[in-house]
């Protein structure tokens, strides 16, 4: 059992602690002093409700607090289950606090432990491991100022590790916590491994009239991920496959990867969705503006095209979707999005990135 800090009182980090604390571990559940209103309702009596298909659970924490430094003291493994771009602004609050030997793991990351590790190394703080994780370890909802529910829990969490010689050690720890850990070559193969960027940016947009008219009354996967939209998404995850192909990996194409995280059967894409019970149960955003392309666009397929460009790989899908997408949304993806320079790694050539990556060494 570890003491694990839970950073982020939204879907996944109100779910994440109370499953957490019911598995026996002792929870903190941490937010920044700007949204210390989202955790407002369990500060007394630090109880959250979990609704689970095995039924309705009473969940102790044993702190919650909007004190950063109170929050990841003692702990073993930070958690930040956050939308990407609050990522700078915990790493920077954070970067004070943490103490040699802590593990911090970004759920999910989409490359943003690279943007943490460059924040701490500015900060002058050493000897801490971040990683980042491919998707949310739930499928789930905070639906209220104390509860939480659960529509499918993630069997298999690919991990990846900042510097990739500490995987086994952290693969170790995360595995206690999460059982069912696959282990990535580094967190730069584990961030172009994200699920949403390749679904969300495309199925929203190609669903824009709906969304609008039903306020996001319909059940996205089951009836907005059709045929077509699914030949859309295959077309974004084909350019992904080749950025990671330049950098030596080999990627799994999203069907593979949302089988093989247990979120849907094996098959095609539109099958896999389709045969989901967990993913057609979620509705579709309500707007336009809504982090499927408010995220997902800048720190997912902004930031992967940015990378293909300075490997001279060509990602004429992806920036389709990236200027409509900032166009329906009011979000400028490319003003936006977490760059090379915010990861650190822009004036690297491939060989010495994954030198880089494996050892934390420059």
């Amino acid at each position: 059992m570890y003491r694990i800090t839970v950073l982020g009182a939204g879907n996944t980090g109100y779910t994440t602690a109370a499953r957490l604390s019911l598995n026996g571990h002792t929870l903190t559940l941490g937010e920044i002093p700007d949204f210390a209103e989202s955790i407002s309702g369990i500060r007394n009596d630090k109880k959250i409700l979990l609704q689970s298909p095995t039924g309705l659970e009473e969940a102790l924490i044993n702190r919650v607090t909007s004190d950063i430094a109170l929050a990841i003291k003692n702990a073993d493994v930070i958690l930040l289950t956050l939308p990407a771009y609050a990522h700078k602004s915990f790493a920077n609050e954070c970067a004070r606090y943490l103490t040699p030997g802590q593990i911090v793991i970004l759920m999910p990351g989409t490359l943003g432990s690279l943007e943490f590790v460059r924040i701490l190394k500015a900060a002058g703080t050493t000897g801490i491991t971040v990683g980042e994780v491919d998707t949310s370890p739930y499928v789930c909802r905070k639906t209220g100022v104390n509860k939480a529910s659960i529509f499918g829990t993630v069997t298999h969490l690919g991990l990846g590790v900042f510097p990739a010689k500490e995987t086994d050690n952290v693969a170790t720890v995360m595995n206690s916590i999460f059982p069912g850990i696959s282990k990535y070559t580094d967190v730069l193969e584990c961030g172009i491994s994200s699920i949403n960027p390749v679904i969300h940016p495309a199925g929203v947009i190609m669903n824009a009239g709906r969304i609008e008219y039903s306020d996001g009354e319909f059940y996205f996967y089951n009836e907005g991920v059709t045929a077509s939209v699914s030949i859309a998404i295959q077309a974004v995850d084909k350019e992904r496959i080749q950025i990671g192909k330049a950098l030596g990996y080999k990627l799994k194409p999203v069907n593979q990867a949302i089988h093989q995280a247990g979120l849907g059967p094996k098959g095609n894409l539109y099958h896999s969705i389709r045969g989901s019970k967990i993913l057609t149960k979620l509705k579709a955003p309500g707007t336009m503006q809504n982090r499927w392309l408010t995220e997902d666009i800048p720190y997912g397929i902004a930031t992967w095209s940015l990378l293909g460009a300075s490997l001279g790989i060509e990602t004429p899908i992806m920036k389709s979707f990236i200027e409509i997408g900032s166009i329906v949304s009011g979000v400028n993806g490319w003003e936006k999005a977490r760059n090379l320079t915010d990861l650190g790694i822009n004036d690297l050539n491939v060989q010495n990135l994954r030198t880089f990556l494996k050892t934390g060494e420059r």
